[in-house]
């Protein structure tokens, strides 16, 4: 029987190739994105975030089997915290009754593996306490600090938090709806193309991913791991964090942290 998904940034890169190979499943697919989905909406800002759990759930009567969220900004700026976190966070919070309401329900968070580099503690811990004025208050400083860079790597460290939380709340494990994180390397996209243009950055890129199985990863090769963790396959993964990488992470933390 077709299952109600929905994906989030779905009109290009991992959330494009996501919807193509779920619909080659059979599934139904609810796309949400600035424009062009069957949801157009603007996930920066709570108006945006409310509307667009509105008319998903009305598009799916009610239930929806999974939410794969993978809109987001890599743009260093405040909106990296409001669509990458709270964008996600909230949108994902709106649809839990949806969601309960189904028999196998499945959310996975798009991450990064950026998530594990240096971060700002204070963004992290506004995101995770859903103040998000107070987020985009120390957002605004490191911006004006010269630290927007840390920004990427704050919002997805929280997601990844918040994830973890949420996969064991009441509300959640007790309702049968698993939440994991995919997070993955670098993916080649048009985004992606400067950082292979420049020898230095790609020296130090290839050094840290040893990419035992070939090549830097396409949005297809992302796509596939979270289709088994949105799937009704996935039957006791919870609460996890996959590293989509080539390596990356277990290079870069090494051995003793998993």
């Amino acid at each position: 029987m077709p299952r109600n998904v929905v994906v989030t940034g779905s009109g290009s890169g991992i959330g494009a190739a996501l919807t193509t190979l779920f619909r080659s499943r059979g599934d139904r697919v609810i796309g949400v994105d600035l424009r062009g989905g069957e949801v157009d909406a603007d996930l920066s800002a709570p108006a945006g975030r409310a509307a667009a759990a509105a008319a998903v759930a009305e598009r799916a009567d009610g239930v929806v089997d999974a939410v794969v969220t993978c809109a987001g900004t890599s743009v260093p700026g405040t909106a990296t915290v409001t669509v990458n976190y709270f964008g996600t966070t909230e949108l994902v919070t709106a649809l839990q009754p949806a969601l309960a309401a189904a028999e196998r329900p499945r959310v996975v968070v798009i991450g990064s593996i950026s998530g594990t580099r240096s971060t700002d503690r204070d963004v992290v811990a506004a995101c995770l306490a859903d103040d998000e004025a107070k987020a985009l208050e120390h957002a605004d400083r490191a911006v004006a600090d010269g630290r927007a860079q840390q920004l990427y790597p704050s919002s997805k460290s929280a997601l990844a938090q918040w994830a973890r939380r949420t996969a064991v709340a009441e509300g959640w494990a007790g309702a049968g709806i698993p939440v994991n994180v995919v997070a993955p390397g670098i993916v080649l996209t048009p985004l992606s193309a400067g950082l292979f243009e420049d020898p230095e950055t790609k020296k130090v890129m290839d050094t840290a991913v040893p990419m035992p199985l070939g090549g830097y990863l396409q949005p297809e090769d992302v796509a596939r791991a979270v289709l088994f963790l949105a799937s009704e396959e996935n039957s006791h993964i919870t609460g996890q964090v996959l590293y989509v990488d080539g390596g990356a992470e277990a290079t870069l933390r090494g051995p003793a942290d998993f």
